[in-house]
């Protein structure tokens, strides 16, 4: 849909950013009525004609009219990301009119990292050094990052990293380069003589070279210490202004204490850029792990996170991205403060959520990894009711708000700066590590009333569902350049498990007090509850559409009929339904830029994350409630083998490791292809095709379309 009227607006000349309605709203209502009325005269033809006691198919018949049930209440769940879609454009100009950067809040940031192994240090890296080269007031930046993993050989990367941040930061601000990851902007310009320079200074170029050489060296080192596994004395000797011992033999990953070292202090000398200018304040975190405490995933890496930074910097604004996840746009934190400091609306938002884009997604998206509907179409929709979800990554959050603050009530901030300004590093360092020991939560608020929710593998959704609930709005901000690019998976494995991880997460947020069908009950707009909904109840889909894909393909092999004969005005609403269903799909999967090929690789991973993730997610789910599994956070590799990346890149699927998921594909690709086999072969022998297209036509048609949908099987 376009953008259509603005919404009404009482001083367009002073806020900082408009609102804009879907164009084509009604249109679409009629249509989705329309839709509706079908999938109604569905049901009642179910209902009228169930076959009786004792005939054929009778079971089948019924388990179909449950699946259909299904499918139509699960569409009314998705019309809430369709009914009322808005749009949000932001004015940067106007902010920096109203602003002046002595004005401007101060912005801490959050990267997370959990093992050095699956998530590479120089990619890391690359994600905070683009990061810290925001087109924002240096002195007013705070990079955090978290390593879950405690590992030694991200935290010398990292110092690695602040050494090249001093040539790079001043770098991208003189020539105003995007992207601002180093490895991405240096793969965009391959040479200093390609075409993108032809129309660059002299001088740019010459410093191209430079700087490219610069980082070439740097990166070399962290790739070596990397495959090694391990740091040599004589690479901790070339950084002796920092301390490796926290690394002895008495250490490991689930057993050690707090580390915490502040890189860059802009106090410091060691915090200047080649050129003088303060740099942003660069903090590496390992919190304390012990085995007899429960250290609760990411969200509670997160929470520490909160608690450190309070004490160091205190930025007003918090934003926290994935490792892999790196500013491709400068000017994102402006975007996202025209929102939070807007003076009509802003002190309602909470959270401004920035879609997940992926770098490596290829033209016709093989695995579906762009969620192009979701991030184009459907987060939109939530926007008219309220808000998005917060997903985890790209959002900027009020620290007030994630540190308890309820909806309505007054927040003095704590002002720190003038201690912090008398106390030395080391003493900062000192106070701020008992933030972040496994006692610190104990008997406290934290996983409850503030900082992020525990209990489940999707904290992020839970959190902001909470932070909705208590009356905060939420913004959906999807600017045309996108804010943030990651890796998405290069094989069909890692796609499935990571749907598996999510689908089962949101499964165990609707079962739990936190589901958005009674937690949030007169809390949030009934649309918002609809659209939390639909990605709740990913998981039961697995029921329905297994049933679909199995049940009518074998009733083909004894000519038993399960759906309305051609001759019969009984299959017209199935016709409507289905035509009317996925032409709109086609149409709107093209609108958000996507191709026709890419939209049939779409519907691929639809059935294959139905029947395989959501299934293995549903059990899983069923088998926490009853206390014989735990819930366990699985991280996506984001580094691949290269011969899987070139077929990535060539679009041939790659299947990745032996999984069970893989038998239950492989099953309902044979069996398909049997019965579509046999049907044919008794058309062939008995020369009846009149007879069999006339009584079970949709049943070859759905046949068949799940024989070409599994050809890459």
């Amino acid at each position: 849909m376009r953008m259509g009227k603005m919404e009404n607006n009482n001083d367009e000349k002073m806020s900082l950013f408009e609102s804009k309605k879907g164009r084509g709203r009604m249109i679409y209502r009629v249509f989705g009525s329309s839709i509706f009325v079908g999938i109604c005269v569905i049901w009642f033809y179910r209902l009228s004609f169930i076959p009786k006691q004792g005939q054929i198919g009778r079971w089948a018949w019924i388990g179909l009219l449950a699946a259909e049930l299904w499918f139509g209440f699960y569409w009314i769940l998705t019309q809430s990301h369709r009914w009322n879609q808005l749009y949000r454009n932001t004015f940067k100009d106007k902010l920096s009119q109203r602003f002046d950067d002595s004005e401007l809040p101060c912005v801490d940031i959050f990267v997370c990292t959990a093992d050095p192994t699956i998530e590479p240090p120089l990619m890391v890296i690359n994600t905070v050094l683009s990061v810290m080269s925001y087109d924002y007031p240096s002195e007013k930046l705070s990079v955090y990052l978290s390593d879950d993993g405690a590992s030694d050989l991200t935290f010398y990367a990292l110092i690695e990293a602040s050494n090249f941040a001093k040539h790079w930061i001043p770098y991208c601000k003189k020539y105003q380069i995007e992207p601002r990851s180093p490895a991405a902007y240096f793969k965009s310009n391959i040479s200093s003589s390609s075409s993108s320079f032809i129309k660059d200074s002299h001088d740019q170029a010459r410093a191209f070279v430079i700087i490219k050489e610069i980082y070439e060296e740097m990166a070399t080192r962290i790739e070596k210490v990397t495959k090694w596994g391990q740091l040599s004395e004589e690479d901790k000797s070339k950084h002796n202004a920092f301390t490796f011992s926290h690394w002895d033999s008495s250490w490991s990953r689930s057993n050690h204490h707090t580390i915490l070292q502040i890189i860059i202090d802009g106090r410091e000398q060691n915090g200047k850029d080649v050129g003088g200018c303060t740099l942003p304040t660069l903090v590496y975190l390992a919190r304390e792990k012990r085995p007899q405490f429960h250290h609760n995933f990411k969200a509670g890496a997160m929470n520490a996170l909160i608690r450190v930074s309070s004490e160091i910097s205190n930025g007003e604004i918090i934003l926290n991205v994935d490792c892999d996840m790196y500013t491709n746009n400068s000017q994102s934190i402006k975007d996202a403060l025209c929102f939070l400091l807007d003076e009509e609306q802003g002190h309602e938002i909470a959270y401004v959520q920035f879609p997940q884009k992926f770098e490596n997604v290829t033209k016709n998206d093989l695995y579906g990894n762009d969620l192009r509907t979701i991030s184009s179409v459907e987060f939109h929709g939530l926007d008219g009711y309220g808000g998005p979800l917060y997903i985890g990554s790209g959002c900027f959050h009020r620290r007030d708000v994630l540190s308890g603050r309820k909806f309505g009530t007054k927040f003095e901030k704590e002002e720190k700066k003038e201690n912090r300004e008398r106390e030395s590093v080391r003493e900062l360092e000192e106070k701020a590590k008992e933030l972040a020991s496994c006692s610190c939560e104990k008997n406290s608020l934290w996983g409850k009333e503030m900082g992020l929710k525990y209990g489940c593998p999707v904290e992020d959704v839970i959190t902001g569902l909470s932070i909705q609930s208590q009356g905060w709005k939420s913004v959906y901000c999807n600017p045309t350049r996108p804010a943030f690019l990651g890796v998405a998976p290069t094989s069909l494995d890692q796609v499935l498990v990571q749907h598996k991880r999510w689908s089962e997460g949101d499964l165990l947020i609707m079962l739990s007090k936190y589901s958005p069908a009674w937690y949030a009950y007169n809390k949030i707009s009934l649309g918002l509850q609809l659209g939390y909904s639909a990605y709740c109840l990913w998981a039961p889909n697995c029921l329905a559409t297994l049933y679909y894909s199995f049940i009518p393909s074998l009733y083909l092999l004894n000519a038993t009929p399960l759906f309305p004969k051609v001759s019969s005005p009984w299959i017209i609403p199935f016709v409507y339904v289905i035509f009317a269903k996925y032409t709109y799909s086609l149409v709107e999967f093209l609108w958000s830029g996507g191709t026709v090929l890419g939209w049939w690789n779409e519907q691929r991973i639809w059935l294959y994350k139905r029947t395989t993730s959501y299934l293995f997610a549903f059990i899983d789910t069923i088998l926490n409630l009853l206390g014989v599994t735990n819930s366990a956070f699985v991280i996506t590799a984001k580094v691949t083998d290269e011969d899987v990346s070139e077929r990535f890149e060539k679009e041939i699927m790659e299947f990745g490791t032996t999984s069970p998921m893989f038998t239950i594909l492989a099953v309902l690709a044979t069996i398909n292809l049997f019965c579509f086999i046999g049907v044919a072969k008794e058309v062939v022998v008995g020369k009846d095709i009149a007879r069999v297209f006339e009584t079970m036509p949709m049943q070859i048609l759905l046949c068949g379309v799940l024989i070409l949908i599994n050809l890459p099987l």
